[in-house]
């Protein structure tokens, strides 16, 4: 059977209120009651209940973990540092899938009946509207790989994706690419719009040099390859930009299906630089973004708020690296 606080209290001697005040953060109890109940809940076997902790704190610890791209293997990543990280501060995640939605009223409804304390949105394609009806809703909110703007109106931790299109274009030009393309996700995501832009922006700029540019149906290897077979229906670019490394991975299935070869006959550049990337058969030249260093300043954020709540909006930018691999021609 369960052990229950009033079993630790007979074995210690005490009453349940002291027990309950040494399970209980910030709690007045002496040294001598601290010591006897917690020997009397080591033989017992004892663990405070959480949820009935949180009916005396006001907090739950739980941190409501949104997303809506579960079939993107960069989020099997992202998922496990943020679970890890959020359990090491000993707060608890609780994950949401949000596949397909983009009004976040059905999430809104799910957390608050579970009381969280707050809300990670994990998601580099919701608008920034969507992390903000948490925060109308007085939830602590940050929006992790959100839209980067100088003046947000809700915590936001990520990259600059304008300036990784550039990086993109400026890394194909310098290779002697002179027939280049974009090849994006969904072209209503806030990722791609800002993607494409920065792209543009250099190629725009440049003599001798034209762009193409297509959207996959979505940030998966399915979308990337079926986008890059019907391209290769028509003359394809000498090199693309794959706005995301898994639609890269499925461009390079298209290509290898049609009997051409990377790099020699098409150059691709992914972003994100996902484990996969590295693989020796895949080898993917791409554009590094910090994972790690966006998750813990996101949790960084999200806890600090929990003590105040009315802490101004921030926007914390990380910057990204080309990372050097085998489906480029290398620079002349």
């Amino acid at each position: 059977m369960t052990v229950t606080l009033k079993d630790v209290a007979l074995r210690a001697g005490v009453s349940r209120s002291a027990v309950s005040r040494t399970f209980t953060q910030g709690a007045s109890v002496s040294d001598k009651t601290r010591r006897k109940v917690e020997k009397a809940a080591e033989e017992l076997g004892y663990s405070p209940n959480a949820l009935a902790s949180s009916l005396t704190t006001g907090r739950t610890k739980l941190i409501g973990l949104v997303s809506n791209n579960f079939h993107n293997p960069l989020f099997l990543e992202v998922f496990d540092l943020f679970t890890r990280s959020l359990q090491d501060r000993g707060l608890r995640p609780l994950l949401v899938n949000l596949t397909d939605e983009t009004d976040p009223a059905h999430s809104l409804q799910l957390l608050r009946q579970y009381s969280v304390d707050g809300v990670i949105v994990a998601s580099s394609t919701l608008s920034p509207e969507f992390s903000l009806a948490f925060q109308k809703a007085r939830i602590p909110v940050v929006h992790s790989f959100g839209k980067f703007a100088n003046a947000p109106r809700v915590h936001v931790v990520g990259i600059d994706n304008i300036e990784c299109g550039r990086m993109a274009a400026r890394t194909l030009i310098a290779r002697g690419y002179r027939h280049i393309g974009f090849l994006g996700g969904p072209a209503e995501a806030t990722s791609t719009i800002d993607r494409r832009k920065g792209f543009l922006e250099v190629i725009n700029g440049q003599d001798k040099v034209t762009a193409t540019e297509s959207f996959a149906t979505a940030y998966s290897f399915d979308a990337g390859r079926a986008e890059m077979l019907n391209l290769l229906r028509n003359k394809p670019a000498e090199a693309y930009f794959c706005g995301d490394d898994v639609l890269s991975i499925g461009a390079l299935s298209a290509i290898q299906e049609n009997g051409l070869r990377v790099p020699e006959d098409i150059g691709i550049i992914g972003l994100n630089d996902m484990d996969m990337a590295r693989w020796q058969n895949i080898n993917l030249t791409t554009i590094r973004q910090p994972i790690r260093q966006i998750i813990d300043a996101s949790i960084e954020l999200v806890t600090a708020m929990l003590d105040d709540p009315g802490r101004h909006p921030e926007a914390r930018l990380f910057g990204c690296e080309i990372v050097e691999r085998g489906t480029l021609r290398p620079l002349p």
